[in-house]
């Protein structure tokens, strides 16, 4: 009876999701938000985790691409002295990426966490999920289930055989969360207040793009300024007004 339900419930998720999962980076359709699910930055034996650096390595990627327009990166802030969120924001800083692109959720306790908070939180109605192919299938189950429209993009660089205890681990975390949404009827831990994405009124879920939500420099703007004023002045001759230097 295990071995049944175990490999029906793997069967389900799988047929639900695999069609909504992205292998090469490139492909990956533009959604307004990428989600970077989070992960500890170090190793139990030490060193560097390799799933932590392939999210953050391809989250930057697609916002660079323009294949997202804004990032939710969402991680365990359980203690002051462990935060996902922050670790994973200052290594995205390193990467180039605006502090205006990034919002942080510092409440993703789990992956059901993540995704509940990012549509009753955050408002978020289409999204990119940012992960590893063994994890992504239980991510898109549980976004379909919260009625998102998502779709998987996954990191590459390891083998099946290199994660083999993770996906080892992913077959029982599916009869989980089956068990989860269906049976338990789960709850995210917490959520609070609503907090509002930079969306812009062109319909649910678009993103403004970075470009339009960062303030210029103000001799820029004045410079802009002056040449909407000129561009919009009747055709008669204008003074000239004399160049000056912007120091």
């Amino acid at each position: 009876m295990i071995v049944v339900v175990t490999v029906s419930a793997n069967y389900w998720v799988w047929r639900k999701t695999h069609a909504s999962i992205t292998l090469e980076s490139e492909q990956c359709a533009h959604e307004p938000v990428g989600l970077v699910f989070g992960t500890s930055y170090g190793l139990r034996g030490g060193g560097e985790n390799p799933w932590y650096r392939a999210r953050l390595d391809l989250a930057a990627s697609l916002w660079k691409s323009g294949q997202v327009d804004h990032l939710l990166i969402s991680g365990d802030n359980h203690t002051r002295y462990y935060n996902e969120p922050v670790r994973m924001w200052r290594d995205l800083r390193q990467a180039q990426i605006p502090d205006a692109a990034m919002t942080l959720d510092y409440a993703g306790f789990s992956t059901f966490d993540t995704l509940a908070r990012s549509r009753d939180v955050f408002g978020v109605s289409r999204v990119t999920l940012i992960s590893q192919r063994w994890h992504l299938p239980r991510a898109l189950f549980i976004a379909q289930y919260l009625g998102l429209e998502a779709r998987g993009c996954a990191t590459r660089g390891r083998t099946m055989f290199d994660d083999r205890w993770m996906w080892a681990r992913e077959i029982l975390a599916r009869v989980q969360v089956i068990a989860d949404l269906y049976i338990l009827d789960r709850h995210p831990y917490f959520l609070g207040p609503s907090i509002v994405l930079p969306t812009s009124a062109q319909g649910p879920g678009h993103i403004i793009p970075v470009y339009q939500r960062v303030a210029m420099p103000d001799p820029v703007e004045q410079a802009l300024g002056n040449l909407r004023i000129r561009l919009d002045a009747p055709s008669a001759p204008q003074p000239k007004t004399p160049w000056r230097v912007i120091r």
